[in-house]
């Protein structure tokens, strides 16, 4: 019997692909952007489920919470290492690979028996998050003219969005009816589906034989780098500051029962779904002038959260900005590491979700400092509107350091001066 093209292909290196049709395109960005789903629903899902964890291996829910810990520092140390240690390898079996690990860390989760192994399956689930949207942004990108790029990224960040509408609902439910752990297994089987999309749609993209480890790690020398990931850090900190207390918010300032809150976390990812939707057309106005843009509706409108949702005619249209606003954001700024890494591409573009893993903890971490000291509910999101304005200014350097002449360095790499995201925003 002959063996399945698709099959065949992995294990051949020397396969030249044509280039793909628009409907092959769609179905390359649907794969990517299932991996997207799954990798979306294992994320969130846990925070609805920490009273069942805690009850089903033996701990206390503030101990569950270090679950959650256990994953963010999976993704935080795997997007980087692995983006590095696979840049000459041909990145559509990276994605297949980091997917087959996806489901192994997922799987284990599910089958642990105790605390710590639970913790060792969440660290290893979390293991590959970064890298496949961080290489897998990049293969999307390679798939359509440079003018679409954003969309395209978009797209593929769909799933993790769609994931908030209906995979972490359906997902919690499952828990709190079947076990914690059937949600895991839920994912887990999502993640093989998701393997066998890719060695189906993504097209056979060879690595680059000249890339090295210490190439991609020469992309961290860029200022420009280091600046978009500073955007991210402290510009998406104001919304996770908001966002990680959004259920108590909701419940203690706008007067919605618990049985609403996931409800309103549905409208959360119906505005994340049109924000990832709408990034790409905003971007095409140009890349640094959306950014600054987003960055500044971000900011306004986490200064004003606070009094919308002291009133619940305005509190969900504020939750449903909430999702909108800052995801139109995340296209751009993996975009923006794509064109500022030149020769990094991989681990720049996967930087950008250990940097918005980064953030998630730094907002949470300053939101609770806030409560701790006695302030309210409506007091997180006004500290988020101010770490949002200094997302602005380290934008406005950014694109000001772009303007000027190019210096470099002794190795010759720039140190600043204008990029191609620089020239696009132009």
């Amino acid at each position: 019997m002959t063996e399945p093209a698709a099959l065949r292909d992995i294990c051949d290196d020397d396969v030249v692909a044509s280039p793909p049709s628009n409907a092959h395109v769609r179905l390359a960005l649907l794969a990517l952007a299932m991996g997207g789903f799954g990798i979306g629903t294992t994320e969130f899902v846990t925070m609805g489920l920490l009273p069942q964890i805690a009850d089903g291996v033996d701990i206390d829910i503030p101990t569950a919470g270090h679950v959650v810990a256990s994953y963010a520092i999976g993704v935080v140390v795997g997007a980087p290492t692995i983006a590095a240690l696979a840049a000459r390898l041909p990145r559509w079996k990276v994605l297949i690979w980091l997917m087959v690990l996806f489901a192994v860390g997922n799987l284990a989760s599910a089958l642990a028996p105790s605390y710590p192994i639970l913790m060792i399956g969440r660290f290893v689930a979390g293991v590959p998050h970064g890298a496949f949207f961080g290489i897998g942004s990049v293969v999307a990108a390679s798939l359509v003219p440079a003018h679409r790029r954003t969309w395209a990224v978009a797209m593929m960040l769909a799933g993790l969005t769609v994931a908030n509408i209906v995979g972490v609902p359906v997902a919690t439910l499952l828990g709190q009816r079947a076990g914690w752990q059937w949600p895991y297994a839920l994912v887990a089987a999502i993640a093989v589906v998701t393997v066998v999309a890719l060695i189906a749609w993504v097209p056979r993209q060879q690595g680059d034989p000249s890339a090295t480890v210490a190439a991609e790690l020469r992309s961290l020398r860029r200022v420009q780098v280091w600046l978009a990931l500073g955007i991210g850090t402290v510009g998406f900190g104001g919304m996770f500051a908001t966002f990680s207390y959004i259920a108590p918010t909701m419940t203690d300032l706008a007067g919605f029962s618990e049985d609403a809150v996931p409800l309103i976390l549905v409208v959360y990812g119906i505005g994340m779904t049109t924000g990832a939707m709408i990034a790409g057309r905003i971007a095409q106005h140009g890349l640094m002038r959306g950014i600054f843009f987003s960055l500044l509706a971000i900011a306004l409108l986490l200064a004003i959260f606070g009094f919308a949702a002291q009133h619940q005619v305005t509190a969900v249209p504020a939750v449903f900005l909430l999702g909108l606003v800052p995801t139109i954001l995340v296209p751009m700024l993996q975009t923006r590491l794509m064109d500022v890494a030149h020769e990094g591409q991989s681990l720049a573009a996967a930087l950008n979700h250990s940097t918005l893993n980064i953030a998630n903890a730094l907002g949470a971490w300053l939101g609770s400092v806030v409560l701790a000291a006695g302030y309210g509910y409506e007091w997180p999101s006004r500290l988020g509107a101010g770490l949002a304005v200094l997302g602005l200014l380290v934008a406005g350097y950014s694109a000001w350091l772009g303007r000027r002449p190019s210096t470099y360095d002794g190795a010759g790499f720039a140190t600043e001066g204008p990029t191609a995201a620089a020239a696009e925003s132009s």
